[in-house]
């Protein structure tokens, strides 16, 4: 974790769940953070829940904001970015396709484009998805080497988004010195989220209103996992990256191999569970646009070739989120909380002689 004590970062998407946590954590280790996305969209939030204003440079902007980008580039003169920033959800991407397209592929362009010829950089990181995959649904679980693709836009999006970043790496970047990647993340869970179509949101929002559970595609199965080892992996990558080492253009980042993938109706019992409340829930009588019912990655790359492994998966991931949240509706001290949390798990990490 010293690592990253003193190293500038770019962080884009520091506003949203995954990233406030990202944002949160890079600071703790005393990494000088720069982050760059869009205000937060929901109330409450993770990013003011959790103090982050006061521990990173923040800069609010859209990323088809080209000048924008460039300005807050300039401004970072990052050794290192981790671009996270997104529109990230499904059904959204049904709603408004067309931004989601510019978001997702021209934001990324600008970003990288932005990258050429700044001196101190080192590596470049692009978060994507688990979803980048031609999915059939045959059941497999999909290797690095797999056909990208993409049903839905969002999906497409960050396909496209994968074949930018190789471009720019082989056509810029590598010729700078730079070090580019992207990384695929299963379907992270854990405290803070409170995005709209999300199963944790939409658990502790019917908690709190009293309302039943509704669960759009019960029988879906997701590679879910917490959030903080999927963030210790793109922070174990984006150092190799950074320190040379030989390492893929590409890493999945999901729940361990031998894990049974896991329902959206059995995790969502388990967290009810976990809450305190009966597993209770109804199915929706719209399901909405199409979401593919299973999808399943295979990480074993990741763990082989950067000593990566889960420090939360099974129970743990499930006891954690829950513990934030009743924290939360308890009007506890949630960046307390979150930092806890934190350090928490980078004791786990160092137990495992990691």
């Amino acid at each position: 974790m010293a690592f990253w004590s003193g190293k500038r970062v770019l962080l884009t998407g520091h506003s949203g769940f995954k990233g406030s946590w990202a944002a949160l954590w890079l600071a703790s280790m005393g990494a000088e953070v720069t982050g760059f996305s869009l205000a937060p969209e929901t109330d409450p939030n993770l990013f003011d829940l959790a103090g982050i204003p006061g521990v990173v440079r923040s800069r609010f902007g859209d990323l088809r904001d080209a000048g924008a980008v460039r300005r807050t580039v300039h401004e970072a003169r990052p050794e290192i970015v981790l671009h996270m920033a997104a529109q990230p959800l499904v059904r959204r991407s049904y709603l408004d396709p067309v931004g989601t397209f510019e978001t997702n592929v021209m934001g990324t362009v600008n970003l990288l484009d932005a990258l050429r010829g700044v001196e101190t950089l080192r590596a470049v990181l692009v978060v994507t998805t688990d979803k980048v995959y031609e999915n059939t649904e045959a059941g497999i679980s999909f290797r690095e080497e797999d056909p990208l693709g993409g049903h839905d836009p969002y999906a497409a999006s960050k396909a496209a988004a994968e074949i930018v970043t190789s471009s720019y790496a082989r056509s810029f970047l590598d010729e700078q010195g730079v070090r580019v990647a992207t990384a695929r993340g299963g379907n992270v869970v854990g405290g803070g989220d409170f995005s709209e179509d999300r199963l944790v949101p939409d658990i502790w929002r019917a908690l709190i209103a009293g309302k039943p559970l509704i669960l759009r595609n019960p029988a879906a199965a997701r590679p879910w996992q917490h959030v903080l080892d999927c963030l210790c992996g793109y922070f174990t990558y984006a150092r190799g990256l950074t320190d040379g080492a030989e390492l893929p253009s590409a890493l999945n980042f999901g729940p361990p191999p031998d894990a049974p993938p896991l329902t959206v109706a059995e995790l969502a019992d388990a967290i009810q569970s976990a809450l305190g409340t009966d597993p209770v829930w109804e199915p929706a009588n719209d399901a909405g646009p199409r979401e593919m019912m299973t999808l399943e990655i295979d990480s074993r790359k990741a763990r082989a070739v950067l000593g990566w492994k889960d420090q939360l998966a099974g129970t743990p991931c499930v006891s954690w989120l829950a513990n934030w949240y009743r924290t939360l509706n308890a009007g506890g001290d949630m960046r307390a909380e979150t930092l806890g949390q934190i350090a928490a798990y980078e004791r786990l990490y160092r137990d495992e002689g990691s």
